[in-house]
């Protein structure tokens, strides 16, 4: 690895992105252009302390998963995040597996969208991208290890993932979520037959959930669709939300946000989660220099 070509790299694109388009807002406006490293640390989910050693090439052998942690949060484009992986001595993720690449304009619009629970996954359902008020909806995932941080593991799982899921029903049935997801692994192995990653963690499932393995035989096609969900919440009690899956044009991924009716009952437990969440936040510090942070990833 070339450990200053990668932290000057690191450098310049961090300098480049507008606070903004990572979910910050601006209080005041005395600050350098560009992204402080404490936030990019946040919104990549690393310590500052190992970014600040990744810039000046203390820290010289970052994993794939550092390398891609620090590609969505600098929201590089394609070629450049295959630029960093090369700088960093590691292949680019390659053509027919699947990829955990999120687009410049899905994290700029989903930063923007800070009043809604989002999160963002790829084709095997692994959580890439979440605000803070996923966290609020949801609870904090970076407690799960990454290579856990799937909504397979969350449902049919026996490690710290399992734990992470708060309640969730449905008017489809108790099973009508596991059978969504169930179906979609299904279309994704299809998809990509050489992803070994995803073929494991298929027939590891399979292996050792007999539920997966029963929806596993019973499920047709993938039929990736909004519904009503009621999520068990410690705080607010049952919140009723509805709960829509969105796909982007060009990059297989899906876009999970959850919002309610102007003047539900469902509004208004997220209204209290977004004054709740910000009070919360404030209290441990996340006003930085004038900064707040919105967004997460």
């Amino acid at each position: 690895m070339s450990a200053a070509t990668f932290g000057d790299l690191v450098r310049q694109w961090r300098d480049r992105l507008d606070p903004a388009d990572a979910g910050f807002i601006r209080t005041t406006k005395s600050r350098a252009p560009g992204l402080r490293r404490e936030e990019l640390a946040t919104v990549a989910g690393l310590s500052v302390e190992y970014v600040l050693r990744l810039e000046q090439g203390r820290a010289t052998n970052p994993s794939a998963q550092v390398v891609a942690a620090l590609a969505r949060a600098l929201q590089l484009r394609r070629f450049e995040r295959d630029q960093l992986f090369r700088s960093a001595g590691l292949l680019p993720p390659q053509d027919g597996l699947v990829d955990s690449h999120v687009p410049p304009g899905v994290t700029r619009l989903a930063a923007r969208l800070g009043d809604v629970p989002i999160g963002i996954f790829a084709a095997d359902w692994r959580l890439l991208w979440w605000n803070d008020m996923w966290i609020a909806l949801h609870g904090d995932p970076t407690g799960i290890p990454e290579t856990e941080r799937t909504v397979g593991h969350m449902l049919f799982g026996t490690g710290p993932a399992a734990a992470y899921l708060r309640p969730l029903r449905s008017p489809a049935g108790p099973d009508a979520f596991a059978a969504t997801i169930v179906a979609d692994l299904k279309d994704a192995t299809a998809r990509y037959p050489a992803d070994g990653q995803l073929a494991t963690l298929v027939s590891g499932f399979r292996q050792s959930s007999p539920l997966f393995e029963r929806l596993w035989a019973a499920v047709g096609a993938s039929t990736l669709a909004g519904e009503e969900k009621t999520v068990g919440h410690p705080d607010v009690g049952d919140i009723t939300l509805d709960c829509d899956v969105l796909t982007v044009p060009g990059a297989d991924l899906r876009i999970v946000t959850y919002t309610a009716a102007a003047g539900s009952a469902g509004a208004g437990r997220l209204d209290w989660l977004r004054v709740t969440r910000g009070q919360s936040l404030d209290a441990a510090g996340a006003r930085n220099e004038g900064v707040y942070r919105q967004g997460s990833a």
